[in-house]
């Protein structure tokens, strides 16, 4: 088990343009090719939006974008004619195959924070897609084929455990709240890289804690 912390990651954006993001792999200038990805893993992007503040068009592929909602209100637009608002418990996905361009933008009039992940898909090409699972729930994961991922949402009270899934790799994503991890304690910004993973369970701390867990197989 490989802890990143979130003092840790690389720090980006445009702080002067409202847009704050903390990588958690090496990216744009902050390139390191001792972190490139992990399974199929290859970004865990902590954003922060002032109101009004967005990313304008830019264009994306061989790549499954999913993303979580911590507060505020996401807008989406992209190529293919999609224009949704993403709320805290939706989950998006864009895969972006051949090439896609998108929009994202907070016009909401409070702050928008959310954590985007970025997975390698197991062919490249094809023709992009996107969908939204509105209000996901606990026990129901979300399974990314593209990229033979699954991913696991634990909303857990103070003290409450679940089992991290028993797999080849496991990548864990502290949202919020804190956990005990492998004899760790975990914050909120942290992950857990975990190769192998077996009978390894998160124990929610006084405060409780929310996930994000990444399920992959080998290769």
């Amino acid at each position: 088990m490989d802890v990143r912390r979130a003092g840790e990651r690389y720090r980006g954006g445009d702080p002067a343009s409202g847009i704050e993001s903390l990588h958690a792999f090496s990216f744009g200038p902050h390139y390191d090719p001792d972190n490139l990805r992990f399974g199929a893993v290859l970004a865990c992007n902590e954003e922060r939006l002032a109101p009004g503040a967005g990313f304008d068009e830019h264009p994306h592929s061989h790549t499954e974008i999913v993303t979580w909602v911590v507060e505020g209100e996401l807008t989406h637009r992209d190529s293919t004619g999609h224009r949704t608002v993403v709320r805290p418990g939706d989950v998006q996905r864009l895969s972006a195959a051949d090439g896609v361009r998108h929009t994202e933008r907070n016009d909401a009039a409070v702050p928008l924070v959310f954590v985007q992940m970025w997975l390698a898909p197991l062919e490249p090409g094809g023709e992009p897609s996107y969908e939204v699972v509105h209000g996901i729930a606990d026990s129901t994961p979300y399974a990314v084929p593209g990229a033979g991922a699954l991913l696991h949402v634990r909303r857990l009270a103070p003290g409450e455990r679940t089992a991290v899934p028993d797999a080849a790799r496991a990548y864990l994503h502290v949202v919020r709240g804190g956990v005990r991890l492998g004899g760790q304690d975990l914050g909120p910004g942290d992950a857990a890289r975990i190769t192998d993973a077996r009978d390894l369970e998160a124990v929610g701390d006084p405060a409780g804690a929310e996930l994000l867990m990444w399920e992959m197989a080998a290769g």
